[in-house]
């Protein structure tokens, strides 16, 4: 259990940089707790979408994944954002990715610092 906190306050934390630094991921709220809420809401939806959905997409573009000497999994992140936006849309969750290239540049932000943050976060079980 302290696991599955301590990484979905990590991908918190990467999606709040990733909203930061990207103009076109906003994240939007009333206050600083609303926004904060809605930053953990997102951090699970992203987890629940990185656990189910990725592997699958993983291994359908097995190849893909091969013949780019894994660079594909850049593609695979921003499409794994743009879905976790569109969950956000439907779960009426005021977080929004504009596009490919923005979600690409999102997806190298988040992965960047989410394992900069699992590498000095302790790995509890």
């Amino acid at each position: 259990m302290t696991t599955f906190l301590i990484k979905t306050l990590a991908n918190a934390a990467a999606l709040a940089v990733a909203t930061w630094l990207v103009s076109g991921i906003e994240l939007t709220g009333a206050d600083t707790t609303s926004k904060t809420v809605t930053l953990i809401v997102v951090a699970l939806i992203f987890g629940v979408v990185n656990f189910v959905v990725k592997p699958l997409l993983k291994f359908i573009s097995l190849p893909l994944l091969v013949l780019t000497l894994g660079l594909f999994t850049l593609v695979i992140n921003a499409l794994m954002l743009m879905l976790t936006s569109w969950v956000a849309g439907r779960l009426d969750v005021s977080f929004h990715v504009d596009g490919f290239g923005t979600a690409f540049l999102g997806g190298l932000i988040i992965s960047i610092v989410a394992w900069a943050l699992h590498m000095v976060l302790p790995d509890r079980d």
